[in-house]
């Protein structure tokens, strides 16, 4: 499916950023479980770039890579939330094709999808993160809650947006949680539960910006306090010192960049009772929906939505820079 370029009340394209950018496709949809999500972004995103005058369309990858192909685009804004968008496999495939695109690269995005590894990572360069294990059908369910301690958090490994995430403080519960969290993917995991205040940190180009501290009724920062509830609260400022916030912007920096990740995304982090910031994960194509993160922060400092987008795109000119300048190098001019 594809978005015509020119809805009614656009202003049309702008001759500048058509030179600018060339063709731009926004990629959303998909088939992950977080497809709805998705499409969300995906229209708030093209509606932006469309009112900026941008030469866009948008393309549901549900769709397959050969309708993008026909396409051609010049660069593409991905929206996509999930495996086949965000886990690396999509980046791959672009990669191959050359076109640029926003976000992190292979690697990366692989990496950011699977939680347990940039787990694994983040432990290595001494960076704090809850303490974590593999379930399966087979686990010692007490030796886990005895190891981690309770209450714990069961997770799918390669999901967002909450979706099959349980706390648990009992063997039967953790199994049962397990075999829920096991519906969305065939890895779930385990980790001790950091009771405190959740902060999001976004990255925007190297940039920090500030951290937004998050409050859910429920206490628990799950889908429906995401994307469906009005009463989740997004503190900005977040609370914290200026020193305690610089130290956040900068244990979550490092954490961003051990990945490899690149051009924007946010990390998430909760804070203990004694003051200690936890990693929990990073998100290399974070929601742009009207309850997104990235844009409430981008907000604080001055930046509308329309010119964050912008930002991000920018972010593929220095990519088509490099692949020109490597073209003239490999043809000695």
């Amino acid at each position: 499916m594809t978005v015509s370029s020119s809805p009614s009340g656009s202003t049309g394209v702008n001759p500048e950023l058509a030179t600018r950018y060339g063709r731009v496709v926004v990629l959303f949809g998909g088939l992950s479980a977080e497809r709805e999500v998705s499409l969300k972004s995906g229209e708030a995103v093209l509606a932006a770039l469309q009112g900026a005058g941008v030469d866009v369309q948008g393309y549901d990858m549900a769709h397959g890579l050969a309708g993008l192909e026909a396409l051609r685009p010049d660069r593409v804004f991905i929206a996509m939330h999930g495996r086949g968008g965000e886990d690396g496999t999509l980046q791959g495939a672009l990669e191959l094709l050359g076109i640029p695109y926003t976000g992190s690269g292979v690697l990366a995005s692989a990496l950011g999808m699977d939680k347990l590894r940039t787990k694994k990572l983040w432990d290595i360069e001494g960076l704090p993160t809850p303490r974590s294990c593999r379930l399966a059908a087979d686990t010692d369910w007490q030796s886990v809650l005895e190891t981690l301690g309770t209450p714990v958090v069961v997770k799918p490994v390669h999901e967002g947006s909450t979706l099959g995430i349980h706390i648990v403080e009992d063997a039967q519960a953790l199994q049962d949680a397990w075999t829920d969290a096991s519906r969305f993917d065939a890895v779930v995991m385990a980790e001790r539960f950091i009771k405190g205040p959740e902060y999001t940190v976004s990255v925007l180009d190297g940039e920090v910006l500030p951290a937004i501290r998050i409050e859910a009724d429920s206490g628990f920062y799950d889908y429906d306090a995401k994307y469906i509830a009005n009463t989740t609260r997004y503190l900005l400022p977040c609370g914290l010192s200026a020193a305690r916030e610089a130290e956040l912007a900068e244990i979550s920096l490092k954490a961003f960049n051990v990945l490899g990740c690149e051009g924007w995304g946010r990390v998430d982090v909760m804070e203990d009772a004694d003051g200690a910031f936890w990693l929990l994960e990073v998100n290399t194509s974070p929601g742009m929906t009207d309850h997104s993160l990235v844009p409430q922060s981008a907000a604080h400092v001055g930046l509308d939505f329309a010119t964050l987008v912008l930002r991000i795109l920018d972010t593929t000119l220095a990519e088509r820079d490099a692949n020109d300048a490597s073209v003239a190098q490999q043809s000695g001019h």
